[in-house]
């Protein structure tokens, strides 16, 4: 019943699209670390969370600990957040990948842009994440021009950064983000 709420929402209502590989990277794939670009408006969260709705399936985040006291905590939980530990004295990419071993199922959704603002570059944890975890990366896309959640195909780390990221950051070419001013442009 709820999925069918969020897929006519999502679909009719608001007139989005998912597109690509989202039935084999998403629905059956349990461990992943989903990038998603460009991040340029907090409008990006609700469209992440009808995509998951409409698709059925569980997609986190992770977050300082800080955000999962009462009240907003529970709503956190609820919605896929997995609070993290900024001051403790824990690599952040060996704490998150402890929580990938934890669970038996983990979607890592984050922007490795890091900011909604304009950048050039992006930050790398995403990738050494997914590489320590041992789980594949299947980049995303949030086409606001097309209207459409773009789902690319997934790509094991190979350990050579530099080839990855060439590949990853292509696939956003002409992707273009709720404020297309920030939409992420490889340099």
């Amino acid at each position: 019943m709820k999925q069918r709420l969020y897929k006519f929402i999502f679909f009719k209502l608001m007139g989005w699209k998912i597109v690509g590989e989202y039935e084999e990277n998403m629905i059956h794939l349990k461990k992943a670390v989903y990038p998603v670009v460009p991040h340029t408006s907090w409008h990006d969260f609700y469209i992440g969370l009808c995509t998951r709705g409409a698709l059925g399936i569980d997609i986190n985040f992770v977050a300082k600990k800080e955000l999962f006291v009462f009240p907003f905590g529970y709503y956190f939980k609820w919605v896929g957040g997995e609070p993290l530990n900024r001051f403790k004295n824990e690599n952040k990419v060996d704490a998150i990948a402890k929580i990938f071993a934890k669970k038996d199922t983990f979607r890592l959704s984050i922007s490795p842009e890091g900011t909604r603002k304009k950048v050039t570059e992006w930050r790398t944890g995403f990738y050494y994440i997914a590489q320590k975890a041992n789980v594949p990366i299947v980049a995303v896309g949030f086409d606001w021009k097309n209207k459409q959640v773009i789902v690319f195909p997934k790509l094991i780390p190979s350990g050579n950064k530099e080839a990855d990221f060439e590949v990853l950051e292509n696939y956003f070419d002409g992707i273009v983000g709720k404020v297309p001013e920030f939409s992420y442009t490889k340099q």
